[in-house]
């Protein structure tokens, strides 16, 4: 039996371009994860949102439907949580989901009041991450009246935003769609990471989700033009114009952490020249795990709480 020889492979002096090129994809690969955010003292932020309690803010509102002042009540709710960055659902084991973990600050915004007969109940959800350098991982939105309900929601997949609409409206219907835009309802997050965050200038927005469930527009991204002007007394003032759509929002923030929001206001003008303003003024704020509070004895918090 005829034996044969092994070859050994002597690599060639040829051969370590072809190294450096494998090393050069492997540091690329490694890169395009998620960059950290910059401008968050890590201690000052934990000392106030790591210690498992949400803040409630509650504010006077003052909501233009149909052409007519609503009064009624708005509630921002801040509060960080344990997010998978895949599923993009908030994790029920976190210490098991390994490197799929991320913090996010979750904002829960709701807004009650009533047209005439029937009530009007609107909620909006963003997920903004803590500590990575992207967008918002998820959004979601809901209007619900006696007529109906319409509910959105985004997703942020591949470098843009996978849009689904769903609605009663037969216009509307179902819809699914790709954008790919900053969206305007995750500055209100940015502002209680670091107002410093906020890109300003000419930027690429996409409309508040309750402003296009309210209004009717085609959910799109929008050139919009942002500013962040000193206020009086130690406030701050985000300003959103939409050239465009005849829309300016104005958020009113305290300048040093946690930058609270002490009130909004969206101004909308109307063909003929008219605005109609719809506004929030704040009137309690409270740290507290509502979560743990569902039994009917803490009821009378809710009277503290301005309800």
């Amino acid at each position: 039996m005829k034996v044969q020889k092994i070859k050994r492979f002597h690599p060639k002096i040829s051969s370590l371009p072809h190294l450096g090129m494998w090393i050069s994809i492997v540091l690329f690969l490694f890169s395009c994860g998620p960059q950290s955010r910059d401008g968050i003292n890590e201690d000052e932020f934990a000392g106030y949102w790591y210690k498992g309690l949400a803040e409630i803010n509650v504010f006077d509102l003052t909501q233009m439907r149909y052409g007519e002042e609503r009064r009624g009540n708005a509630v921002m709710i801040f509060v960080t949580e344990d997010f998978s960055r895949r599923k993009q659902v908030k994790l029920d084991d976190p210490g098991g989901a390994g490197a799929d973990a991320r913090k996010v600050m979750k904002l829960n915004m709701t807004r009650d009041f009533v047209t005439g007969v029937y009530p009007y109940h609107t909620m909006l959800s963003v997920f903004t991450p803590v500590n990575d350098e992207v967008n918002s991982f998820k959004l979601t939105a809901s209007v619900t009246e006696w007529c109906g309900q319409a509910f959105t929601q985004m997703n942020w997949r591949n470098s843009g935003y996978l849009v689904q609409m769903f609605s009663y409206f037969e216009s509307e219907g179902d819809q699914e769609l790709k954008i790919d835009a900053k969206p305007e309802d995750e500055l209100f997050n940015l502002i209680r990471l670091n107002p410093d965050l906020i890109p300003t200038g000419d930027v690429r927005l996409i409309p508040s989700l309750i402003y296009q469930r309210f209004s009717h527009t085609p959910l799109k991204a929008e050139r919009a033009e942002i500013s962040i002007e000193q206020g009086s007394e130690n406030t701050k003032e985000l300003i959103v114009e939409y050239p465009s759509l005849k829309r300016t929002l104005t958020v009113r923030f305290k300048q040093f952490f946690p930058y609270e929001i002490l009130s909004w206001e969206e101004v909308q003008t109307k063909p003929n020249g008219d605005q109609e303003i719809t506004k929030a003024v704040r009137k309690k704020l409270e740290l507290l795990d509502y979560w743990e509070k569902n039994e009917s004895v803490f009821e009378p918090l809710r009277k503290d709480l301005g309800f």
